[in-house]
C-alpha cells in the first residue's frame, strides 16, 4: 500500500489482511424460479416493516444527518448506534431501547460522518472540519476524544471511512484552491489514550478536481475503496498499488454531482452512486477486462423513473444491498417523511413498498442490519426510528408535527458542469 506522500518517502503496509468472508448465495441448481421466489420474499419483508422503537426528542433538536450501527462479536447483536447530528456532534445510543447514552461535540469545528470501528463496537470515529478525524471510546466517561487523525493545514475533510481489517481510515477535502485529497492514517493503536495526533501516511491528490463528497471502503477488500465527488467522477483505488496511477483501477462519469457511493453484487464487484440532482449510476467493475459495458444503468432522474400511487419520490437517501436477496434497493422519500424502497435491476427501477406514518421531514439517513433484517432511520424532524419487520409500535409518543430549523445544514454544491471523464 502506497500514497503519494508529501515528503516523496514511500510507505507500505505488511498487516495481516482480512480474509474473504463467504457470501449468502442461492444454490444455482435451484435454478431461477428459487431465487426469484427468494427474492419476492426479502422485497415482502421489506415492505412489511413497521416501526418498533422512536428515540425521544432531545433538549436541542438536530437533523440527523448520518447513522451507523456498532459491528457484533459473532453471534451477538449490534448493541450501540451512532448519530452525525447538524449541531455539530455525535449521539449514541442503546441499539434495542434507542435510550440515549453519550454525546461528543468539537465545536467550532462541523462534523460529518459517523462510523464504527469493525472488531471493537465501543469505537467510534468521525471526520471534521478542522482538519482531523477522531475518535471516542464509548466505554469511557470523558468527552475526549482517544485518538485524533490530524490533516494538512488547509484540509477540510467532508468525508470519510475506515477500511474492513480496522488499518487504514481515509477522509476527503474540500476543494481548497487547487487541491482536492483523499489523505489517509494508519488506524492501529487507537485504544492508547496516551498517544499523539497521528499524521498522514500520504495522499492521493491527482484523481479529483472538485469536493470529495463520499468515501466507501469495500466490505470485505481491505485494499480497495471507492470515492465520489462533486466532479461527477465516481473512482475505485487499490490502495495496495506502489502510487495514484497505479492504484486508479477505474474512473466512472455520472455526468453530475456525486452525493452517495456504494458497494453491491456478488462478492461486492460493482459500483453505484446517486446524485445531487436524484440521479442513479451503476457499474459493473468485473467488466473492467473485458469488452463487455460496465454499465448495468444509469437513471438521469429517479424522480421522473418510479412511480408511486397517490404519492410521489422527492429524493434519494442512500443505497441498500441485501446479501441474501442478491439483490440493491435505493431508498427514496418526501418532504412529509414517507419514505419509499426501491428495487434495481438492469431493466430499471421498481417500487417495492411504502414506510409511511414515521417520519414527519426529510428523511436523511438510515442504516440496514442484517443480522436481524431491521433498518434503522433518521430525518430533519431530529426522530431515530427503528423499523422491524411486522413490528408494532408500544411507544404512546407521538412523532412530532413540525420541521426542525437547524442553524447548521448540510451543504449541498452546485455540481460543476465541465466534467473530466478518464479510463471507463
Amino acid at each position: 500500500m502506497s500514497f503519494y506522500e508529501r515528503k516523496e518517502q514511500p510507505w507500505r503496509e505488511g498487516g495481516p489482511r482480512t480474509p474473504r468472508q463467504p457470501l449468502h448465495t442461492f444454490p444455482a441448481t435451484l435454478g431461477t424460479a428459487f431465487e426469484m421466489t427468494a427474492v419476492q420474499k426479502i422485497e415482502e419483508q421489506l415492505a412489511s416493516l413497521r416501526i418498533a422503537k422512536r428515540s425521544t426528542l432531545s433538549e436541542e433538536p438536530a437533523y440527523l444527518l448520518d447513522i451507523d450501527i456498532s459491528k457484533p462479536a459473532q453471534s451477538e447483536s449490534s448493541r450501540f448506534v451512532a448519530v452525525s447530528c447538524s449541531n455539530q456532534s455525535i449521539r449514541v445510543y442503546n441499539r434495542e431501547t434507542l435510550n440515549f447514552l453519550r454525546e461528543y461535540s468539537s465545536c467550532p469545528g462541523i462534523l460529518n460522518g459517523v462510523r464504527f470501528a469493525h472488531a471493537c463496537d465501543s469505537i467510534v470515529f468521525s471526520a471534521c472540519s478542522d482538519g482531523t478525524v477522531k475518535c471516542w471510546d464509548i466505554r469511557l466517561a470523558t468527552q475526549k476524544a482517544v485518538q485524533i487523525f490530524r490533516g494538512y493545514p488547509s484540509n477540510v475533510f467532508i468525508s470519510f471511512d475506515i477500511n474492513c481489517s480496522d488499518l487504514i481510515i481515509c477522509a476527503g477535502t474540500e476543494k481548497v484552491e487547487k487541491d482536492t485529497l483523499l489523505v489517509f492514517w494508519d488506524a492501529r493503536g487507537i485504544t492508547n489514550c496516551a498517544s499523539a495526533a497521528k499524521e498522514p501516511l500520504g495522499v492521493y491528490s491527482e484523481s479529483h478536481n472538485d469536493d470529495i463528497t463520499k468515501i466507501c471502503f469495500h466490505p470485505i477488500e481491505p485494499n480497495l475503496v471507492v470515492s465520489g465527488s462533486t466532479d461527477g467522477l465516481v473512482n475505485v483505488f487499490d490502495i495496495n498499488k506502489d502510487n495514484e496511477d497505479d492504484a486508479l483501477l477505474s474512473t466512472c462519469n455520472s455526468d453530475s454531482s456525486v452525493s452517495s457511493v456504494g458497494w453491491s453484487g456478488k462478492d461486492y464487484k460493482q459500483v453505484y452512486c446517486m446524485t445531487h440532482d436524484e440521479g442513479f449510476c451503476w457499474w459493473d467493475i468485473a467488466q473492467l477486462d473485458t469488452e463487455e459495458p460496465i454499465t448495468l444503468l444509469h437513471v438521469l432522474d429517479v424522480r421522473d423513473a418510479v412511480c408511486v400511487d397517490n404519492d410521489s419520490l422527492h429524493y434519494l437517501v442512500g443505497g441498500l444491498y441485501h446479501e441474501k436477496a442478491d439483490k440493491l434497493f435505493l431508498i427514496g422519500g418526501t418532504s412529509t417523511g414517507n419514505m419509499h424502497l426501491v428495487s434495481c435491476g438492469t431493466d430499471g427501477l421498481s417500487l417495492v413498498g411504502s414506510l409511511c406514518g414515521g417520519h414527519s421531514a426529510t428523511v436523511r439517513s438510515f442504516c440496514w442490519s442484517l443480522t436481524d433484517e431491521s433498518l434503522l432511520t433518521g430525518g430533519e424532524d431530529a426522530q431515530l426510528l427503528l423499523w422491524k419487520p411486522g413490528a408494532v409500535e408500544r411507544s404512546l409518543a407521538k412523532k412530532a408535527s413540525m420541521k426542525i430549523a437547524s442553524s447548521v445544514q448540510k451543504r449541498v454544491r452546485v455540481h460543476n458542469s465541465s466534467l473530466k471523464s478518464r479510463k471507463k
